[in-house]
């Protein structure tokens, strides 16, 4: 494992990346001008760039929210989110699990997530005793999402009606605008601890992967993932035999800074051989 402090020697590698968003280029709110300043030197450079993640929404609707952020699309070469995978698999049911769903969905989510459904042949229903099976796109407005067990009683009611859950958000935990919150795969994960059965589409599930290696185009030895979750990210990239970069200042910044706030790179080292996965490089943030 390599310890970088610019991602610009690493860049010259690689002929294509496929890089997280949150906790990589933005907050939740904010865009990291360091951040978009990497996207224009590899926009200039040539190569191919792919976002790829985990938020529980269409490519669309995050296009337009990072355009909101001064995101340009030209900056990137494609995207691909956990969001539109599940727009895709209700569309067109990979197995019989998806096949056998039923049309009555009950959401547990934000309302801001609901574009995902928005043209299926589905009638959202208001209480998990009038569902077929639930949406899991995470923490929804109606509770503190920092706190897992006001998550309890509704998910013990979708238990209790053994509907079948899919998650449209592995990620346990991330970081939105400095404050830690919960994401849809810890409530899943909760979830089949009360018995339920889940099915998960984003990272690290290796069939994710494959779209996004096929619209880049390039053999997997030129291709480096880029991205702040151990879990994840980078778990997900070396599963499917990528090269992986590990920006140790997302989702893991509090564990592995020194003193002084900075990030300690023997932390890093600790921690990646706890977990069992190991990078190819780290970064402490994605700067040029």
């Amino acid at each position: 494992m390599q310890h970088y402090t610019r991602f610009a020697p690493l860049a010259e590698r690689y002929s294509g990346f496929i890089l997280d968003l949150w906790g990589v280029i933005h907050d939740g709110i904010n865009a990291f001008p360091h951040a978009v300043e990497t996207l224009k030197q590899l926009r200039a450079a040539g190569k191919r760039t792919l976002l790829l993640s985990n938020v529980p929404r269409p490519n669309d609707a995050v296009r337009t929210m990072m355009r909101r952020m001064g995101i340009e699309d030209a900056l990137y070469t494609g995207i691909l989110t956990s969001g539109e995978a599940v727009r895709r698999a209700l569309q067109h049911p990979p197995d019989p699990w998806w096949s056998q769903l039923g049309t009555r969905v009950f959401h547990l989510g934000p309302d801001r997530d609901r574009p995902v459904l928005h043209g299926l042949p589905l009638v959202v229903a208001d209480h998990p005793a009038q569902a077929d099976f639930v949406l899991n796109t995470g923490p929804d407005d109606h509770r503190n999402p920092s706190n897992m067990a006001e998550f309890e009683p509704v998910l013990a009611d979708c238990a209790r009606h053994r509907l079948k859950m899919i998650c449209a958000n592995p990620d346990l935990e991330v970081i939105r605008g400095g404050v830690r919150v919960l994401c849809a795969g810890a409530l899943a994960v909760r979830y089949q601890q009360l018995g339920g059965d889940v099915r998960s589409l984003g990272k690290p599930d290796p069939a994710i992967y494959r779209p996004v290696l096929e619209q880049l185009a390039l053999p997997p030895d030129q291709v480096l993932a880029v991205g702040d979750s151990l879990r994840t990210d980078i778990a997900g990239a070396i599963g499917v035999g990528l090269a992986a970069c590990w920006v140790m200042d997302g989702v893991h910044a509090a564990e592995l800074c020194d003193a002084t706030g900075l990030i300690d790179p023997a932390a890093g080292e600790a921690a990646a051989r706890q977990a069992g996965i190991r990078p190819v490089a780290t970064l402490p943030r994605f700067v040029w």
